[in-house]
């Protein structure tokens, strides 16, 4: 597999040099292939999509994948828009907080996703999206972890509301038992106990308990008791390593093996020792990986081949979080979508390990993964979300990418690969 564009084909290699992962840069960032449009308030659409692609939603702000983006332009030196978006985001929860009182005070009205958090909303102007699957707890924990995270490095500067903010996060997961609680996750469908959720809050309590910690935690020690959060996070760990390396080990339909939501466990997140990074990532990419990208798990109908033909343009990307077995009928054997997101993950952590010890085996999949990659651009240079088969004229399969082209996700993981190839070149 080689890069659909010609000058990236022409700048490929099996083995790098700094100069040359700096050439690869360069033509990405003219293409505009590395380019975060941020809104007036700082906060990301998910996609850069145009007016005849708004029947995506992608024009709207997910939490996840605002904090994903954060972290990588943290990692690249651009603090203040880093700030930008987790303070914004700051914002956004602390407009939520009567819905994070209201079930601290009844845990019951969680039970109905619409009344939690809400972890998808208009960014342009600033709305709310009710119906949605709201229950995303990794969500919650992904804010908790880089808005720590950034308090204690003092790259943000946090106000009072910030604070009342942060000290309900505590009192609410213990209030819907995350360790214990079915949520709709990463990919928003079905409810399950799953160890990425589980684990994204664990990181975020991990953050926080650093934070608390800290000097520039002290302001909130009266706010947030410390036995409460080290409470949480015993609970969290517990159930997490109950779990893994499943994703779900609940009864079918909820149980489910392999799940490269996973990854994120091992990066950016961190919250697993080597060994079970080691186990996830051979899991993914021994089960998972196909030849256009990852799949995110086996039996995903989502974008699944003939979805453009099978689906109309309002209902590709509803919410299926309630009923997916009238999407999972469409699904052949072996045709799940193959998603941009993964491989650049895998060559991150590739190249953590050969750097930690110079091994070159690590070095050999890093490059692998990085091209793989690189692979996965489109023709006119843009990152897309996924690969999927859409039948041609004449019935032959041509891959195509979803609506979702160029995913930001995508290019913030694809910026972390590139700076991981260059650091492990350089060595």
């Amino acid at each position: 597999m080689k890069p659909r564009n010609a000058d990236l084909r022409r700048l490929f290699r099996t083995e790098y040099s700094a100069e040359e992962i700096a050439d690869v840069r360069q033509l990405l960032l003219d293409a505009g292939a590395l380019s975060f449009p941020a809104l007036p308030n700082g906060l990301f659409s998910a996609a850069s999509v145009t007016q005849a692609e708004a029947h995506t939603g992608y024009s709207a702000v997910w939490v996840r994948d605002n904090v994903h983006v954060a972290n990588t332009l943290l990692a690249n030196g651009e603090q203040a828009r880093a700030a930008a978006t987790v303070l914004s985001l700051a914002d956004h929860f602390h407009r939520q907080a009567s819905r994070m009182d209201a079930i601290i005070a009844d845990p019951s009205r969680a039970s109905h996703p619409p009344n939690r958090p809400h972890v998808k909303f208009n960014g342009l102007p600033v709305g709310e999206i009710p119906d949605w699957p709201h229950d995303q707890n990794d969500a919650l924990g992904y804010f908790l972890w880089i808005f720590s995270q950034m308090a204690r490095l003092g790259a943000i500067a946090m106000s009072a509301d910030h604070a009342s903010t942060l000290a309900r996060f505590p009192h609410y997961l213990q209030a819907i038992r995350f360790w214990a609680d079915n949520d709709s996750g990463h990919w928003e469908e079905a409810r399950k106990n799953e160890a990425s959720s589980v684990g994204a809050v664990c990181a975020g309590l991990r953050e926080l308990n650093a934070l608390l910690d800290s000097d520039q935690g002290a302001g909130l020690r009266d706010r947030i008791p410390a036995e409460l959060v080290a409470s949480l996070l015993e609970a969290g760990l517990t159930r997490l390593n109950e779990i893994l390396p499943h994703e779900s080990v609940q009864d079918a339909p909820r149980g489910r093996r392999y799940d490269a939501a996973l990854l994120f466990l091992v990066w950016p997140l961190e919250i697993v020792d080597r060994e079970m990074a080691d186990r996830i990532v051979t899991d993914i990419c021994g089960n998972l990986q196909g030849e256009h990208g990852i799949r995110r798990y086996l039996g995903d109908s989502f974008w699944c081949a003939n979805y453009r033909a099978k689906m109309s343009a309002q209902d590709r990307t509803r919410d299926f979080s309630s009923d997916l077995s009238g999407r999972d009928s469409m699904l052949e054997p072996g045709m799940e979508a193959q998603w941009s997101l993964f491989d650049p993950i895998v060559s991150v952590v590739y190249g953590k390990w050969y750097r930690a010890s110079g091994d070159a085996q690590w070095l050999r999949l890093q490059t692998e993964y990085f091209n793989r990659s690189l692979a996965q651009i489109t023709a006119d240079l843009k990152c897309p979300e996924l690969w999927h088969w859409e039948a041609g004229p004449d019935g032959v399969p041509l891959l195509e990418t979803s609506e979702a082209t160029p995913l930001l996700w995508t290019q913030a993981n694809l910026w972390m690969a590139l700076n991981e190839m260059e650091q492990s070149a350089k060595r």
